[in-house]
């Protein structure tokens, strides 16, 4: 069995998240469903079979286009699936909007891009959250988005906002997390990502000098509470007769 990462675009890994897998001894199986049809190796599954769970990551696509996105719509059911079977699902920016879509929730485009390090406080039921056990109250998250979880899903939870996202964390049900926040990104992995958004950035009103200096002051306590969020996530999320039988 191996945790499908259904990756949208030459940056969008896993990341931080995949290593933390790997480490807690998962197989990673990396696919690019936008560039391979549905059904075959690298393309979305078609069944749910040998899936120890779903990896949603970014992508520049946007959920308000769905309908030109064959692959989206069978993520968008796959993720149905997958959370109706308890199995577990982890969306991030573009994978957090499919999971909100998927789950009858609402995506919209933002007033204008989310580009950089903001304050992310956690919300009550975030600080006593186990995903979020020993994440900081507050601390800085990386953002890089044109769009945004308006509306949650029916029964979700919310568990982290920030003055520029509402909706930054969210749990729906007991597998399935979705966040905003890239949290998944090392320190080259960042740089690399603030370098494909700097049409965003213009957008946001944001220069990259303002985004290299916030990068350069709060990586170092954003890498923790990132680190500490993935550990969570391979120690809380998967049921333990599952990791037994892989």
């Amino acid at each position: 069995m191996a945790i499908v990462s259904l990756e949208h675009f030459t940056l969008g890994g896993p990341g931080r998240i995949g290593l933390t897998f790997r480490d807690h001894g998962f197989t990673v199986d990396s696919r690019r469903p936008d560039l391979h049809p549905i059904g075959s190796a690298k393309g979305v599954p078609n069944d749910l079979d040998n899936v120890h769970g779903l990896l949603i990551m970014g992508g520049p696509q946007n959920v308000t286009d769905i309908a030109r996105y064959p692959w989206m719509q069978a993520e968008v059911e796959l993720i149905r699936r997958a959370h109706a079977a308890e199995i577990p699902v982890i969306g991030v920016c573009l994978g957090a909007q499919l999971i909100a879509h998927a789950l009858g929730g609402k995506v919209a485009p933002r007033p204008a891009p989310a580009i950089g390090f903001y304050p992310m406080d956690l919300t009550i039921p975030g600080q006593t959250d186990s995903l979020l056990a020993g994440v900081p109250w507050r601390s800085p998250q990386l953002f890089s988005c044109g769009q945004e979880v308006t509306d949650l899903p029916p029964g979700a939870t919310l568990l982290a906002s920030s003055k520029n996202t509402r909706h930054v964390m969210f749990r729906v049900g007991l597998r399935t997390f979705a966040s905003l926040a890239h949290f998944e990104c090392d320190r080259p992995y960042v740089d690399s990502l603030m370098a494909s958004s700097r049409e965003q950035m213009t957008a946001a009103g944001v220069s990259p000098e303002e985004v290299a200096a916030q990068a350069e002051r709060e990586y170092p306590m954003y890498a923790r509470a990132s680190d500490r969020i993935c550990v969570n996530m391979a120690t809380y999320l998967f049921p333990l007769r599952r990791k037994l039988a892989v």
